[in-house]
């Protein structure tokens, strides 16, 4: 069975928010096995039943029974990664959720997103595919609150006709203070957890907000910056890991992301000995091999996630770098499995 991994930028805040909680975000992530350093990187993969767990410890430590939402409220469509700016490029908003549940593999796997149309209504349901025996309260808010976030940027207003239920009791009485965002959307005590919105909201073409993304980029080089303050590789890598979802992973593309010229980012890495055709292929490397260890996804949607248009090459390439097979190496060093070894999350 495929194990269920999310990216770690999806709970981007959450130390600040434990925080401002008063209580010490390190210790509640050592509980659940997790550490500061996994989070560094907004891409890196870490098991999503950790995440359900840590939500979970943290809205009792923090004595926050809508913790999921909170973290939401503080955060953009941005989480997501830059597979959400595909998304939002679609013609209409309709096709921006389409394409938003056919590749949210790439952001998580163990989360399904359920359309239905009732009336002029669009209906919208999570199903998730983990068990955790802290349960899921947490993690259902957050997600939710992820798309509410979403279908709001993309229509470019945050609409009370954008509604959203949750099964969940909470007394309702500081809701509004607590959570301005969603106060007025938000429905408990519902029979299923799920949102809606009008359905001629569908075809409305979708609002890019360009400022917003440069400011993205601009936010997210620096906190590369900071995260790796003396390795200009690591940087290039976390981009790369951040773009080939995105289908363009050029070298220039990767240095207008970090604000300077390609030949400027190639002669900086020459300087170091090395180039950016090794880090495409270290990223990309690491990446397979983290998926690969623990059954996470098809080789097919593999190599399509790594940005290969045939999975033949990508194939022939990883034998290339390890000696085997996606399929032999997955056997031998499988998590769990009688040689496994931990690549990552």
């Amino acid at each position: 069975m495929a194990m269920s991994l999310i990216r770690s930028g999806a709970i981007a805040g959450f130390a600040e928010l434990v925080s401002r909680c008063g209580e010490n975000p390190v210790a509640l992530l050592a509980q659940v096995g997790l550490s500061s350093a996994q989070l560094r990187d907004p891409n890196n993969y870490i098991a999503y039943r950790q995440v359900a767990e840590l939500l979970e410890i943290s809205a009792e430590a923090c004595q926050q029974p809508l913790f999921g939402l909170l973290l939401a409220q503080r955060q953009s469509s941005s989480v997501l990664g830059d597979i959400a700016l595909g998304w939002s490029q679609q013609p209409t908003l309709q096709d921006a959720i389409d394409k938003a549940s056919q590749q949210l593999y790439l952001h998580v796997r163990g989360l399904e997103l359920h359309q239905n149309i009732e009336g002029e209504v669009m209906r919208f349901e999570f199903s998730f595919t983990l068990a955790s025996a802290l349960g899921i309260q947490q993690l259902i808010q957050l997600s939710y609150g992820h798309l509410c976030n979403f279908i709001d940027e993309l229509v470019g207003v945050e609409s009370r006709e954008l509604q959203f239920y949750l099964h969940q009791s909470v007394a309702e009485s500081d809701l509004k203070s607590l959570l301005p965002r969603y106060a007025a959307r938000l429905v408990f005590n519902a029979a299923n957890n799920g949102m809606s919105m009008p359905l001629r909201w569908a075809t409305r073409k979708p609002r890019v907000d360009t400022a917003s993304l440069e400011a993205h980029f601009r936010d997210y080089v620096s906190q590369l910056e900071k995260n790796y303050p003396d390795s200009i590789r690591d940087r290039i890598k976390s981009v790369i890991g951040q773009l080939l979802r995105s289908g363009d992973c050029s070298l220039a593309r990767v240095a207008a992301v970090m604000g300077v010229q390609a030949r400027v980012l190639q002669k900086r890495l020459a300087a170091q000995n090395s180039t950016y055709a090794q880090l495409l292929r270290e990223t990309r490397q690491q990446i397979a091999q983290q998926y690969l260890a623990h059954n996470a996804m098809s080789i097919t949607d593999l190599a399509l996630n790594l940005g290969y248009a045939e999975v033949a090459v990508f194939s022939r390439h990883f034998k290339q770098w390890t000696g085997l097979s996606p399929r032999l190496w997955q056997q031998q060093y499988k998590v769990g499995g009688p040689n496994g070894v931990d690549v990552g999350a």
